[in-house]
């Protein structure tokens, strides 16, 4: 396996997620092939659109919008892009392939769609402790850039300390990485289980997280990446949309969702998603306020306590997603005049050299039949 440069972030998104789907073959070490479980697949169309609202006298509009990356889980078709102006493709310092467009003067709302086929891959692996080994020097210094903080995944002495509590001087990857799971899923709510009191943070936050045991999937990973990362894993965070059956062919915002890969040796980057495993794998009750957004979190639906998906989302994810990004505090390309991004899983816009919010977007798809 290649590793990225010390002091650079990795260059493709290919590469980035070709180590997790390794696992797409389900099992990396050989075993009774009888034995293996199929992974299964997913078909669905997908339209993106975007609309931009630029105030009067706005003079340039520059815009750089998420685009889904393909890779060994998942496949591309007839990707196509429909706006009134020209669009480009570039890569962040990620890796990750980005749109961009810039529109000078504009005189009213500025409208992009994007529309595409995907076939989403189930990623399975036969997660055995046994079968890696501790990160030597060589791979920390390689993975490096994996294991840095940014700006709302921190790495203080607090974190340091609670980290080295959970892992307890393991340092057997796959085994430290599965204690923080299993601390994060025992410690932290999403906050979909109680509305009225429990809310997320809008930036997705290592500290806010911490704070109040709460969260949406951006603060849950945040927390995971920094406890992992203070514990020598490199870590970094995926950000995608959940495909979910009871939104299939609504005309509703499908918004976002973001999960984990951790390294380890001879496996690569493996998946997980404490989150999800959160809302399947701890008992709580099912109110008239909370249903719907329980049910609207989930990636293949709700229907009670499932604590098989515990050990499912440490090393598998199914096939209802799809993936628009890897990192924090990205850098796009052209370069950004207002500071990093802190993640791109819509769409990032700047006017006049600011970041600006004055912008909509609806995600809605419709699963193929065969």
């Amino acid at each position: 396996m290649n590793f990225p440069n010390v002091r650079s972030k990795p260059i493709s998104l290919g590469f980035l997620v070709a180590g997790v789907v390794i696992g797409v073959s389900i099992c990396m070490f050989g075993g009774d092939v009888s034995k293996r479980v199929q992974p299964k697949q997913a078909s669905f169309q997908i339209k993106n659109e975007f609309k931009v609202q630029p105030p009067k006298g706005a003079k340039t509009v520059r815009m750089w919008f998420a685009v889904p990356q393909e890779d060994a889980a998942s496949v591309i078709r007839e990707f196509r892009v429909t706006a009134d102006f020209s669009i480009q493709y570039f890569r962040d310092d990620w890796g990750n392939r980005v749109g961009y467009a810039e529109v000078n003067a504009p005189a009213g709302p500025i409208t992009i769609r994007e529309e595409f086929g995907l076939t989403r891959t189930e990623i399975r692996n036969d997660v055995d402790p046994a079968k890696t080994r501790p990160l030597t020097d060589q791979e920390h210094a390689a993975l490096f850039a994996y294991l840095q903080p940014s700006t709302h995944v921190i790495v203080n002495d607090q974190i340091k300390s609670l980290s080295a509590s959970i892992v307890g001087g393991e340092t057997n990857p796959i085994l430290a990485a599965r204690k923080i799971y299993n601390w994060t899923l025992e410690n932290v709510d999403y906050w979909v289980k109680d509305p009225d009191h429990l809310k997320a943070s809008p930036v997705g936050s290592t500290e806010y997280c911490l704070r109040t045991k709460t969260g949406n999937c951006t603060d849950f990973h945040s927390l995971f990446a920094s406890l992992a990362m203070a514990a020598g894993i490199p870590t970094r965070m995926v950000y995608g949309s959940l495909l979910k059956p009871t939104l299939n062919g609504v005309e509703i915002d499908g918004s976002y969702h973001c999960w984990i890969q951790f390294f380890a040796p001879n496996y690569g980057w493996l998946p997980l998603d404490v989150s999800l495993a959160n809302i399947y794998g701890k008992e709580f009750p099912v109110t008239d306020k909370n249903k719907k957004l329980v049910e609207l979190t989930t990636a293949t639906g709700y229907k009670g306590l499932d604590p098989s998906k515990v050990d499912y989302y440490f090393g598998n994810l199914d096939e209802r997603r799809v993936t628009w990004s890897a990192g924090r505090d990205l850098i796009l390309q052209p370069p950004q005049e207002d500071g990093p991004v802190n993640a791109l899983a819509k769409i990032y816009v700047e006017i006049d050299g600011k970041q600006s919010t004055d912008w909509t977007r609806e995600f809605t798809y419709a699963e193929a039949t065969k």
